[in-house]
């Protein structure tokens, strides 16, 4: 009977370690898994845990991110979760519930503490004030959910994970804690150069930017000069107008004071048409635009034609980590649309 029951513990241990595995509970290695919807939260939370956690993503950041189709591998991923980070406002509607459905991974439901929605704190724009149909295209009810590209929004959702982080796994709370301080003095420093962020602190020229404030400000500090970073980059486009192919680009364009004049879809997720495509040919010519702001996964076929009846120039640029090969993580993606807007508006 003895040598039965051990042999049975023997063989029950492995079984266990499998469930425990499988539950959504911490990894094997004490570390949290982290699984996120979209490459850009991915780089954030990478960058919130440092070494102390295991994160990858849904996405690649070189598709759209709207139609995803829910794999088993997915699941498989969503199942192993002890943390799960979406980008919210109706983006992942289309795919998120059946991978969590599937994945059998009660712990990373939505209103349990392992499901994190990224946009519950960001500063939303579009949001509609008006009832919703089908009529309008593809409309979000919360609001534009492209606000990752809101450089104040990434600030934004990196606190928010070190909080889920403290709060799922407080055993290293300070290594959250220092990661984050580190990513805002690498996301400020990037924003508005190292030399105004070291004098007057991110904090404070947030504050002052939001407000429209900051030009005025450093103006009668005597440090208009000092400004660096993509704030200075983007300053002497202040006003100016620009076409895109989709309602991806507002959240960049507010933030930098551009005017995003119309889209080349006529309404969210409706192809462009002659009609439409005509009528922004005088939008081009009477308002000066010089820039045409597309993302790779679209067809280039009526920005090209654009392009050809007026002087804007056609500027692809990923809006995602990943989506281009100097898009590494969040930091280099907005300088990497700093660049190249700021280049061609030029």
């Amino acid at each position: 009977m003895k040598r039965i029951i051990l042999g049975l513990c023997r063989a029950l241990i492995p079984l266990a370690l499998i469930v425990m595995l499988s539950s959504g509970t911490i990894s094997a290695a004490g570390k949290l898994n982290i699984v996120c919807t979209t490459t850009d939260l991915a780089s954030i939370a990478k960058a919130i845990a440092g070494e102390e956690a295991q994160v990858t993503s849904i996405t690649t950041g070189m598709e759209d991110p709207h139609f995803i189709q829910a794999k088993p591998s997915y699941m498989i991923h969503a199942r192993d979760a002890d943390l799960w980070v979406r980008v919210g406002m109706g983006l992942e509607v289309g795919w998120e519930p059946p991978l969590i459905d599937g994945s059998r991974n009660a712990a990373i439901r939505p209103g349990s503490s392992g499901h994190l929605d990224a946009s519950e704190k960001v500063l939303r724009l579009e949001v509609p004030t008006t009832r919703i149909t089908r009529a309008m295209g593809d409309v979000h009810p919360e609001g534009n959910p492209h606000y990752w590209l809101d450089p104040l929004n990434g600030r934004i959702v990196a606190g928010e994970i070190a909080k889920r982080l403290i709060k799922l796994d407080p055993a290293r709370a300070q290594a959250y804690q220092k990661n984050l301080e580190s990513f805002r003095n690498h996301l400020d420093d990037a924003m508005f150069g190292s030399m105004l962020t070291h004098r007057l602190g991110g904090a404070r020229l947030w504050a002052w930017q939001v407000k429209g404030d900051l030009e005025r400000r450093l103006t009668e500090l005597g440090m208009l000069k000092d400004a660096g970073g993509w704030w200075a980059a983007m300053r002497p486009f202040k006003g100016q107008g620009i076409i895109t192919f989709h309602k991806s680009w507002i959240y960049f364009s507010n933030r930098f004071g551009l005017k995003v004049l119309d889209e080349l879809e006529p309404k969210p997720g409706v192809p462009p048409s002659g009609p439409h495509l005509k009528k922004i040919v005088g939008l081009i010519e009477t308002n000066h635009v010089k820039l045409i702001l597309q993302e790779p996964f679209y067809p280039v076929k009526a920005a090209s034609l654009l392009a050809s009846q007026t002087k804007a120039k056609v500027v692809v640029i990923a809006n995602s980590v990943g989506g281009d090969p100097l898009a590494k993580d969040y930091i280099s993606l907005i300088n990497l649309i700093v660049s190249r807007t700021s280049k061609a508006l030029r």
